[in-house]
């Protein structure tokens, strides 16, 4: 394999170049800006929760990743790309499994592995054609609606003591979270699946709206875990 080969996958870079694709790299600032106000959020809420930590310094080498590909646009810059976006989405699904749902890391782990194992499943039944590469990111999607969905569930349970009202409420919130990210997820991919076929009237594509919205599912996503994260455990 060539590692210096050019890829070419978005509307924006017509060629080789280092700054042939400037919308696009410079949109993943908002990967780090997400990065930011998780971490001033976490430092708020005591500076012990690592887990969270590891996930907001992930976000960072996501918009590191996706800037490079952005610039130098060969093979070796498409993997700096693509692993911090799948480390962060294993992270971030066993976090939640455990923190969210109450899996001990043994179940959240296997889980994983069924994720993982329908993900490339998606890849390598559809053509890279079908939704502009996006297939793979469907499992994803629909992880997030799952999840959102246990917890609301969750939420209405009969009890009415002190501390289940206060889960419950938690839950719900939580809930709401996940739903919201899912709801920016959408619109993400969205953005991802018509960039190619627009390039005749808008050169520029629609592939930094994709990061935009991905930043913000991800602020979404550490922002529950951060807030929600350890009292949504159920008792």
């Amino acid at each position: 394999m060539n590692w210096n080969e050019l890829v070419l996958q978005y509307c924006e870079r017509a060629g080789p170049g280092f700054w042939a694709e400037p919308i696009n790299a410079v949109s993943n600032l908002a990967f780090l800006i997400a990065a930011g106000f998780a971490f001033t959020l976490w430092h708020r809420r005591g500076d012990r929760d690592l887990p969270a930590l590891v996930l907001i310094l992930v976000t960072c080498t996501v918009g590191i990743g996706s800037f490079l590909f952005h610039t130098f646009a060969v093979r070796w810059a498409w993997v700096a790309d693509v692993v911090p976006i799948g480390i962060f989405i294993a992270g971030y699904l066993v976090l939640a499994l455990c923190r969210f749902l109450g899996f001990g890391l043994i179940g959240a782990i296997l889980w994983f592995i069924a994720f993982e194992a329908t993900s490339a499943g998606f890849i390598r039944a559809f053509p890279q054609e079908f939704l502009n590469r996006a297939a793979g990111y469907l499992p994803a999607l629909a992880a997030l609606v799952l999840i959102g969905g246990l917890l609301t569930a969750r939420s209405y349970r009969a009890e009415s003591d002190a501390a289940r009202t206060s889960m419950r409420e938690r839950d719900r919130a939580a809930g709401r979270a996940f739903f919201l990210a899912a709801g920016l997820f959408t619109l993400s991919l969205a953005f991802r699946v018509v960039d190619l076929s627009i390039c005749e009237v808008f050169p520029t594509g629609t592939h930094f709206i994709w990061h935009i919205f991905n930043a913000l599912v991800l602020y979404v996503l550490l922002r529950a875990a951060i807030t929600y994260g350890e009292a949504a455990k159920a008792p």
